[in-house]
């Protein structure tokens, strides 16, 4: 059967894109399909969202010439990270490595605006020959016929493709049709977010402080700014959200306990809902599943882009390979391979974070209580820690000075558990140890 195209890509976000330039020079024409306007795709508005990213992911997207796009003004390095937990005066530290976590000219990651992240990218798949955009519409529905697959699109065309890849969202109504479940959760939480200023320095280092009943995240940004990121109930997000700039500021500073001093938003108050999800499979017939739709982490573990990146990255390479072998694009043995990789890469982690969310969101009753005032938390990383083999990873995936044998474990995993630079400190009084 004649193609119209050879892969049809349904969603044109940040995943979706770096997919389509991933597969650049391979002799594919690709058309990628999104309910947005052109204009929102080329230039979209500023969300408020800073996206993490590890040295991989940003490596990835100098790769793919997306990276020296970004004004390095809008690139914030993360040079540590500290875990609190409710009222204790334990945090956790997290760094790229040294005695306190700290390791000359190294970033635990850093942070890009989600807006300039999509628009770098938007440009590059825009230059690319074989890459079609389709702005304005979206595909409702998957088809498998022969050796092509037809995706219908809500303006009513059909096109006929060898492959359709749905990299839309957790709640992905293409994995619905193709008959893949996927464990989904409904916190029925909002993650409030909002750039401040405010007047004690953060240093590069990001906080996160799971109190009982919502959890507040800073995210240092240049220029003296953090994202103020707050998990909270859905009625708690909507007050907020009344709030005019003054009152939402005395209301933030009181729940970070003044940490920052007066918090003072400069920027819009964006709120999204807090869903996770994990697909029951990745793949299907002429059909994968990338990004969101795929796995939809929690946005409190800041890991969503960067499984994003692994996941189009694996994709396309094995692509490219069936390819070069002579293989139809679709072929069932290269999905198959992605899947595994990308489940690999992905469960583990996906799960562990997910009881550790769950803890967190049970609010103060006396088994959630009893788990972390007894740092239950700290206590499993740290023997996950030991029960790997010696050496060092930081939040980046790259070796540390201290590596002292080959490492098994996957680049997942990096950001998770660091032996040597994962450890617990008393704030603001010294206490011994865990």
């Amino acid at each position: 059967m004649a193609r119209d195209f050879d892969i049809v890509v349904a969603g044109a976000g940040p995943v979706g894109l770096a997919f389509a330039a991933s597969l650049a020079g391979a002799g594919l024409r690709i058309v990628l399909v999104d309910p947005q306007r052109e204009a929102a795709l080329a230039d979209p508005p500023d969300d408020g969202r800073e996206i993490a990213l590890t040295d991989r992911s940003v490596g990835m997207l100098r790769a793919l010439g997306a990276w020296d796009r970004i004004p390095a003004d809008q690139v914030a390095p993360l040079r540590r990270m500290q875990v609190l937990n409710g009222p204790s005066d334990y945090a956790m530290q997290l760094g790229p490595g040294g005695a306190d976590g700290d390791m000359p000219g190294r970033f635990l990651g850093r942070f890009v605006p989600n807006h300039w992240l999509r628009r770098s990218l938007h440009a590059v798949v825009q230059g690319l020959p074989g890459a079609t955009l389709l702005p304005g519409a979206s595909v409702t529905a998957v088809r498998p016929q022969g050796d092509a697959v037809m995706a219908t699109l809500s303006d009513g065309r059909v096109l006929t493709a060898g492959l359709v890849v749905a990299a839309d969202t957790r709640r992905s109504r293409l994995r619905q049709q193709q008959g893949i479940g996927a464990a989904l959760h409904d916190y029925r939480q909002r993650m409030l977010v909002c750039p401040v200023a405010h007047p004690v320095p953060h240093h590069e280092t990001a906080t996160a402080w799971f109190e009982y009943g919502q959890t507040l995240v800073t995210l240092p940004l240049n220029g003296g700014r953090s994202s103020a990121v707050m998990t909270v109930g859905e009625a708690d997000a909507t007050a907020l959200l009344r709030l005019d700039d003054a009152a939402f500021g005395r209301e933030l500073t009181r729940r970070y306990r003044g940490r920052l001093g007066a918090m003072r938003p400069v920027g819009g108050r964006q709120a999204v809902p807090v869903v996770t999800a994990y697909a029951a499979r990745f793949v299907g017939r002429r059909f994968a599943l990338l990004g969101d739709a795929a796995v939809g982490m929690h946005p409190t573990t800041a890991h969503g882009f960067n499984f994003g990146m692994l996941g189009q990255h694996a994709l396309a390479r094995e692509l490219r390979t069936t390819l070069a072998a002579g293989r139809d694009v679709a072929d069932p043995s290269a999905l198959a391979r992605y899947e595994a990789a990308h489940r690999a890469e992905t469960r583990l982690f996906f799960a562990g974070a997910e009881a550790l969310m769950r803890l967190y969101a049970a609010g103060d009753s006396l088994p959630a209580r009893l788990l972390r005032n007894g740092r239950c938390v700290w206590v499993t990383c740290r023997r996950c820690a030991r029960s790997w083999p010696r050496g060092c990873v930081n939040l980046t995936g790259a070796p540390s000075h201290r590596r002292t044998r080959p490492d098994s474990r996957p680049s997942w995993l990096a950001p998770v558990v660091q032996r040597g630079t994962c450890k617990t400190r008393a704030m603001p009084r010294s206490r011994p140890s865990c």
